[in-house]
């Protein structure tokens, strides 16, 4: 079993307007809320793959409530950790073709509460062959907090795929123990760095990813959109090249990419199975409306399309 972890998941709402009115009233007939948070995106996306998955994090409230409700409606097991805080609403306002968005900071949890949750990750272990953790914290843990995750894992012999970035990762990335996986895209890599990255600069790309800080780091996938991605897979590289496709929405690509990884790796797929799994994936989500979702009647039509290559 996957336990996909979303530490601040959300009620995602969106709101189709026709045109938006700023300082004025915008009237919607067309509304979506969904159980949201990057976890929950892969935890759905897992389901969707016939994969069995456990959907845990922190949630309070009535928006917890709904989150819980949501996953069960879908068939996704959940067990999360509560808070009497409230969780959050992520809102999407789509209007001629653009998308803005106001994101709540979402609640802001205590020690005790990350304890809580921490024995509640430990006793979860016992049961999973995998776990991905995805997104940000919540406020009030600190950037520490998934190098405590990193250890427990590692001690009960659960590896881990980190899909985080920004201080996160940088803590990550300085812990002993390591996660198997992580999956920046280049913008993450280059605010990590402190440098831009040319997408087609693979060379650089892998000079970099040779560096000291990324050793012990089994996979490193490197996001680079319409290009595909760049690989390092122990001391080999891979260029992993996609179709041109028509997208529709690219929210939550990274998150259905990140499901692929774990449904290969948990099947001990190889390793140009995997790559091609998990942008196969990443590619029949762009293709939906919904966000965290792919349509499995496409998924042999992309995957032959997709090519790993040595670099």
């Amino acid at each position: 079993m996957i336990l996909a972890v979303t530490m601040n998941p959300s009620v995602d709402i969106s709101y189709q307007l026709s045109d938006f009115q700023l300082n004025d009233v915008n009237r919607c007939d067309e509304i979506s809320k969904t159980a949201g948070g990057k976890g929950l995106n892969v935890a759905r996306v897992v389901k969707l793959m016939q994969g069995n998955v456990l959907a845990t994090g922190i949630i309070g409230g009535t928006l917890g409530n709904f989150i819980t409700q949501e996953l069960t409606k879908s068939k996704i097991p959940h067990d999360f950790s509560k808070t009497e805080k409230e969780s959050r609403n992520c809102i999407a306002l789509l209007h001629a073709g653009q998308q803005t968005e106001i994101l709540e900071a979402g609640p802001t949890l205590t020690e005790a509460e990350g304890e809580a949750f921490l024995n509640k990750f430990t006793e979860l272990l016992e049961k999973v062959k995998l776990v991905t953790v995805s997104g940000s914290l919540p406020k009030g843990l600190s950037a520490s907090f998934y190098q405590q995750m990193l250890d427990i894992a590692n001690k009960k012999g659960v590896p881990i795929v980190m899909d985080c970035s920004g201080s996160t990762l940088e803590t990550v990335l300085q812990n002993q123990a390591k996660p198997l996986l992580i999956k920046p895209n280049l913008t993450e890599l280059s605010q990590l760095e402190g440098q831009l990255f040319s997408e087609k600069d693979y060379t650089q790309l892998k000079a970099i990813l040779q560096q000291e800080r990324y050793q012990g780091i089994d996979w490193i996938v490197v996001s680079l959109g319409k290009d595909g991605a760049f690989v390092k897979y122990k001391e080999q590289f891979y260029q992993v090249k996609i179709p041109k496709i028509d997208v529709v929405n690219p929210v939550g690509s990274g998150d259905a990419t990140v499901a692929g990884l774990a449904v290969a790796l948990a099947e001990n797929k190889s390793v140009e199975d995997t790559l091609k799994t998990a942008m196969t994936a990443g590619i029949l989500n762009t293709l939906e409306n919904k966000t965290g979702w792919i349509d499995l009647a496409y998924f042999d039509d992309y995957y032959k399309k997709i090519k790993v290559e040595n670099y």
